[in-house]
């Protein structure tokens, strides 16, 4: 898919800094971009059903969406960072980090999904590399870890369904590796991160790069394709 291609995207998460450097590189090369987060207008709080689908059906007029993407996650909040050990897990930030990376986004592709362009629309969600079961080798981080392993299969799942009606439509879960940003800030590492501006070039080359045959694949922001 080229620039020219696409006219409208949405970019869920758009007040972080992947998203909004995402949505100034759509706007850059002529694409209409609509963003959404809990301050937008609609507004949309991922761990709300209705507020998910509600902002969906406020934007039907503007469909269809040649891609949508969705940039909202969490790693660590003001209360929990990730946890090191067993002996650090508990209920609520379990049901907090699953809440916000995993169940949000499987409602983002029920109610959004019928925004997408039929014959050539792209659907990305942010995942990450911890993600990915065949590549962890230092363990830790387990309610982030896992959240993205089981968005990684959402999407995957959802590809399989979509390719049957719409088959020339492409669904991605993308590494977008480590960026400056207030998620990675406290970790190492987080100084010597890639600018978000940097890291959304990437993202959009990789997803315009793929065909309806990677649909459902684990990319890396180099376009290398992840181990699940």
């Amino acid at each position: 898919m080229s620039a020219g291609q696409m006219t409208r995207a949405l970019v869920i998460g758009g007040s972080g800094a992947i998203g909004s450097a995402i949505a100034a590189q759509l706007r850059d090369a002529q694409v209409q971009v609509v963003t959404l987060s809990r301050q937008s207008t609609p507004p949309l709080d991922l761990c709300d059903e209705n507020s998910v689908q509600q902002a969906a059906l406020a934007l039907r007029d503007q469909a269809p969406f040649q891609l949508i993407i969705h940039a909202a996650g969490v790693l660590h909040t003001p209360d929990a960072m990730p946890e090191k050990k067993l002996g650090d897990l508990h209920m609520a930030q379990l049901q907090q980090t699953f809440m916000i990376n995993t169940f949000g986004p499987a409602l983002v592709l029920r109610y959004f999904h019928p925004l997408l362009d039929k014959q050539q629309g792209r659907m990305a969600f942010l995942s990450a590399k911890v993600g990915s079961t065949g590549d962890n080798r230092l363990g830790g981080w387990y309610s982030y870890r896992a959240s993205k392993a089981a968005l990684n299969m959402l999407v995957k799942t959802a590809a399989i369904e979509v390719q049957r009606n719409c088959p020339q439509q492409v669904l991605l879960a993308l590494h977008p590796g480590t960026v400056q940003s207030a998620l990675s800030a406290p970790f190492k590492g987080g100084h010597a991160a890639r600018a978000p501006e940097i890291a959304a070039a990437e993202l959009l080359s990789v997803i315009r790069s793929k065909t309806p045959a990677d649909s459902g694949g684990f990319f890396s922001y180099d376009g290398q394709t992840l181990p699940w």
